[in-house]
């Protein structure tokens, strides 16, 4: 008998999801709430641990293929028929089926029930899902998902004739599963001379470790694999960079090979039309988006602030504690304490019901540019924290940015929205509120500028603050005094401790 893995709900109403990578290949004995495959929804990249115990049958989906909630990932058989089905056909009695990742004594002691678990990290019985194989996957070596299987014996060919070697025959691209079979027919090694660069020409046998979901759609739409191309990252890792130099090299008349006889002329693709698909998180940041622009009857007030003691208070941080506060955590301390005293910019509004839903925790959101895309990872209990518990949460997720792998949980349940677009090289923006949130605060670039001091002109830090509300929620008045509130602890920040 066997049983069906579906696409489990990944929250907040994400009803697809794309196949990263295939953990488990068909025949392997897995057990209950083992990672069997990788995907990445509109939020985050997670690994699906099965329900099942029992031996793989089937596998549903190709890496870089979108499934939705409730279609079929894997077929899991009862290792007991398997083990009867497969000592009808062999010869001599096989081993104990080896469970991919996990101790053999692990595998015989599980259990075949079905766990519940969703993502991992959940379910009802004890977690037996091994450590994540990030090296073996996705750092050159194959996965048993990418290996090929063992060809059966054949029979030795009977004897011919000898005839004339034919001529070589031509290149042919193969996909990567059959790579490592025809390096091997060929005698030649595994990697390929490395004058072969992301810049000049495609490898179809070369397997350059891809990490990135977003290289790996970009090299998709663009007509060819992105582990083709030998990567200029740590350990040959393809970047996004790579993929975008051979695309410029396409594009330009020195990428047509030097042995085309063809007359033709080579088109230019300079005026070609480019569709991009909005799916994944653009799709979802795309309908968030629109959602506020529809619904919110926003507002925006600015200031411009003299910044210069902030940053004299950062310093005088460093030399008393030793330890290092950026502005950005120090301008989050202001924000929260602010929100203490202007509540109703902590909240949002319930169209069903007609009601502003004023929110007694504040979760700050910190808006973030990733190579997803525009994330806002949020700081739950932000209000609880000190000034150092705080600055050490947004350390985490500036740590994280680079790649946008946040856990869903932490993309959920934000209040207020802090942007620090100056880090864009940008004074000022007239931001979106991130919805159902009531109020956004943005950050422009701080830098010298002519300041009038004491009646005279001197050079000072500045910056520019901009604030975006929803007028349903509140009236200018208190925006406003929200606003000069944080612009006069940037100001003054010894300010702040009458408030403490």
């Amino acid at each position: 008998m066997s049983r069906e893995f579906l696409l489990p709900d990944l929250g907040e109403g994400l009803t697809e999801a794309e196949i990263v990578a295939w953990l488990v290949a068909p025949g392997d004995t897995i057990v209950i709430d083992q990672a069997v495959v990788e995907v990445e929804s509109a939020k985050s990249i997670v690994e699906l641990p099965s329900p099942y115990g029992g031996v793989v049958a089937s596998l549903f989906g190709e890496p870089g293929q979108i499934i939705h909630a409730g279609q079929v990932l894997l077929t899991v058989a009862d290792p007991a028929a398997a083990d009867a089905a497969d000592a009808a056909d062999a010869v001599d009695a096989p081993a104990a089926p080896a469970v991919v990742g996990v101790p053999a004594a692990m595998a015989t002691a599980a259990p075949t029930g079905g766990s519940g678990a969703v993502l991992v990290g959940y379910g009802t019985t004890e977690s037996t899902r091994p450590a994540r194989r990030v090296a073996a996957g996705r750092f050159g070596t194959p996965r048993a998902a990418d290996a090929p299987a063992p060809p059966k014996p054949a029979a030795p060919p009977a004897p011919t004739a000898p005839t004339a070697p034919a001529p070589p025959a031509p290149p042919v691209a193969v996909s990567r599963a059959e790579r490592p079979a025809a390096v091997a027919a060929s005698g030649s090694p595994a990697h390929v001379s490395p004058a072969i660069t992301s810049s000049s020409t495609v490898d179809p046998i070369r397997s350059s470790p891809v990490v990135s979901p977003i290289v790996r759609r970009l090299a998709r739409e663009k007509g060819f694999d992105a582990s083709m191309l030998a990567g200029s990252g740590r350990n040959g890792l393809v970047l996004r960079s790579d993929v975008e130099d051979h695309l410029r090299h396409l594009s330009t008349p020195a990428a047509v090979p030097a042995q085309r006889t063809t007359t033709a002329p080579v088109a230019s693709d300079a005026s070609a039309d480019i569709r991009i698909p909005i799916s994944g998180l653009r799709k979802v940041v795309s309908q968030r988006l629109t959602t506020s622009r529809r619904e919110i009857p926003e507002a925006t007030i600015w200031l411009d602030v003299d910044a210069t003691a902030l940053f004299a208070a950062r310093d005088q941080l460093l030399t008393a504690t030793g330890e290092r506060f950026s502005v950005t955590a120090l301008i989050a301390r202001f924000v929260v304490a602010g929100l203490r005293l202007y509540p109703v910019l902590n909240s949002s509004v319930d169209t069903a019901s007609q009601e502003i839903l004023q929110h007694g925790a504040v979760n700050l959101g910190i808006a973030a540019q990733t190579s997803r895309g525009l994330m806002v990872p949020v700081i739950h209990g932000a209000h609880a924290m000190n000034t150092r518990r705080l600055r050490d949460a947004i350390a985490a997720l500036v740590a994280q940015s680079p790649d946008g792998t946040f856990a869903p949980s932490a993309l959920t349940g934000g209040t207020f929205t802090l942007n620090n677009f100056g880090s864009l090289g940008v004074d000022g923006s007239a931001a979106i509120i991130n919805h159902p949130e009531a109020a956004i605060l943005g950050i422009g670039r701080m830098i010298e500028r002519p300041w009038v001091v004491d009646h005279e002109l001197a050079v000072r830090t500045v910056v520019e603050l901009s604030m975006v509300f929803d007028h349903r929620v509140c009236d200018g008045g208190t925006a406003a005094g929200f606003l000069t509130y944080v612009a006069r602890c940037i100001e003054n920040p010894v300010s702040l401790l009458a408030d403490l």
